[in-house]
């Protein structure tokens, strides 16, 4: 049974998150780095961009602030449209030798989302392809084929995916706690409403079920090892996504 690597919840600002899951896809690829899962969560709240989503924002994005702070800009190195980081768990998976093409690659990784939130009673399924909205820049106004939504179509995971050769790194956003009144202020619409939703767990307990469900889904264990000052170091020298 393979192992992976487990690194346990962290809190940090958004770039050094995207500067951690480019670094884990390198050394995955280059350097013999096991597959890994990791969840993590951002101080201070933040929008991430997709790699090539540095145009057209709306204007106040630069300018907006939450309970004091400022709501920092960050690009992923994955594409897709903004996501507001504020009240929700994201998690990332780096692996690699996935059989198929992007959507079935999704679909495979995704099923221990499935599982594991069908374990706390929250029913998710894939989301329909349809027609975009070409001006919205919400990653959450629209649900493709690589999201999941609850039965009555909220978009509850948005994931976005970046590939390169054999490696694979996934990364998405899980809605959890949002405040309303900042979803409204950045993306001016209200925010949906999860009326069709149990009363969730606490965040360790929704990590906990997930890293089962990944063990199950993907045939692995696991071994929780925290990143190392030294590779903490490295990633800070190297600046990847540290724009």
């Amino acid at each position: 049974m393979a192992q992976w690597r487990l690194i346990p919840p962290m809190v940090a600002p958004g770039a050094l998150h995207m500067a951690i899951d480019a670094w884990l896809l390198d050394q995955h690829l280059y350097h013999d780095h096991p597959p890994t899962l990791r969840f993590y969560t951002w101080d201070p709240p933040a929008i991430s961009l997709g790699f090539s989503q540095r145009r057209n924002l709306p204007d106040h994005w630069p300018h907006l602030t939450w309970r004091g702070q400022p709501v920092e800009l960050v690009q992923r190195p994955t594409g897709g449209r903004g996501v507001l980081h504020q009240g929700d768990l994201t998690y990332a998976l780096i692996t690699s030798g996935i059989p198929g093409n992007r959507d079935q690659v999704y679909r495979h990784l995704c099923q221990f989302l499935i599982q594991g939130w069908g374990q706390l009673g929250v029913d998710l399924h894939f989301g329909h392809a349809s027609r975009p909205d070409l001006h919205s820049p919400n990653c959450f106004s629209l649900a493709t084929a690589a999201d999941l939504v609850t039965p009555t179509g909220l978009k509850w995971i948005g994931s976005a995916q970046l590939r390169r050769g054999s490696g694979i790194l996934q990364h998405g956003s899980m809605r959890l706690n949002p405040d309303p009144a900042l979803y409204e202020q950045v993306f001016q619409t209200p925010a949906p409403v999860a009326d069709d939703l149990p009363s969730l767990p606490s965040t360790s307990d929704i990590i906990d079920a997930l890293t089962q469900a990944a063990a199950n889904a993907f045939g692995c264990t696991f071994l929780p090892n925290p990143l190392t000052s030294s590779e903490m170091a490295t990633i800070r020298a190297a600046g990847i996504g540290l724009t």
